[in-house]
């Protein structure tokens, strides 16, 4: 079968591999229909990522489901599924809490499309898929969601979820700020999000016209820039910056008692915080990994009703054949379709 792969060079070929096989009853093949580019794909590509090649490229999709193990049986032939990134068994102690990013079961770290460093899964842009734990890990997608709309459920739709939702749950109506220019469609799906979940006024700060015209459109209040030192109080922040700066505008306008949530990654082994400003004001500052089964659920009905704009968030559909080329080209967020 074919699976688009960046080699150790960091070019983009399709490539001939053996297909997936059922080696284990739970275990299901999938035929991926929609692949979303993640925000840290392009990066990897680009050679800004610390993520060596070779590896099958795409850990955002929704699936054809084509074969199950004798223990699956919530699935039939043809269903729409979303495949979560990470690799989670639904059964061990850290499944049964929510972390699926962290499932015992497996290897750390075990997820599609990111090589050697995610355990060799496979990847989205691929004919077939092999899926180990059918029934924990399969998400199946409501008749009349079309593909394109949910495949970043995988992983940056949830992502941007848990910088807002659980938040807004203890503060119904709370202010969110978001700073916007590094973890891209995040940024913007964390807007979505908060509008979609009543927040009284989202504000989103970036450099970029088009982005900043698709926080407004979502329903934020946009201010175009670089982050500054502090931009007032706010119960919700959230850094999606990939700059020092940004950081600490989010965490200086970030109000007693409120949240800070960071998901761009800082890849040097010190990352400077204003440490006593934090201290004396009180807050708290949560960076992780995403744990994205576990709120795909969530986020999927909003979508289903009709309460979340995902499309308006892609900047370009691009045809299966053509995903070589689509994949080097900077976008906000990527989707190829089969």
């Amino acid at each position: 079968m074919r699976q688009l792969t960046m080699t150790e060079d960091r070019s983009i070929e399709w490539l001939e591999v053996p297909e997936p096989r059922l080696e284990g009853d739970g275990q299901a093949i999938v035929r991926p229909l929609a692949v979303a580019l993640c925000d840290l794909d392009q990066p990897i590509i680009r050679g800004q990522a610390p993520v060596p090649g070779p590896i099958a490229i795409g850990h955002e999709f929704v699936a054809e489901f084509v074969e199950p193990g004798d223990a699956v049986s919530s699935f039939a032939a043809g269903d729409r599924v979303s495949v979560p990134f990470q690799i989670s068994c639904g059964e061990c102690g850290f499944c049964r809490r929510g972390l699926t990013g962290s499932c015992e079961t497996v290897p750390p770290l075990s997820m599609y499309g990111f090589g050697g460093m995610g355990g060799n899964w496979g990847g989205g842009l691929s004919d077939l898929v092999g899926v180990p734990y059918a029934e924990a890990m399969l998400v199946p997608i409501p008749a009349g969601v079309a593909p394109a709309t949910v495949a970043s459920l995988s992983d940056n739709i949830p992502d941007a979820w848990r910088t807002v939702a659980p938040m807004l749950a203890e503060r119904p109506g709370a202010e969110v700020l978001i700073i916007g220019g590094g973890a891209l469609s995040i940024a913007l799906y964390a807007v979505d999000i908060a509008v979609a979940l009543g927040s009284e006024r989202v504000v989103y700060v970036d450099t970029d016209r088009e982005r900043l015209s698709t926080a407004t459109l979502l329903g934020a209040e946009a201010i175009e820039g670089p982050p500054q030192r502090k931009h007032g109080s706010f119960p919700i922040t959230v850094n999606a910056g990939e700059s020092h700066e940004g950081l600490h505008a989010a965490l200086r306008s970030t109000e007693p008692g409120g949240t800070c949530t960071s998901v761009f990654i800082f890849y040097e082994e010190v990352t400077p915080v204003p440490m006593l400003e934090m201290y004396t004001r009180g807050l708290r500052f949560l960076t992780s990994r995403v744990m994205a089964r576990a709120v795909i659920p969530d986020a999927l009905d909003l979508i289903a009703a009709g309460k979340l704009h995902t499309d308006s968030v892609t900047s370009r559909v691009a045809a299966w054949d053509g995903a070589a080329e689509a994949v080097q080209e900077p976008e906000t967020k990527l989707v190829i379709e089969r």
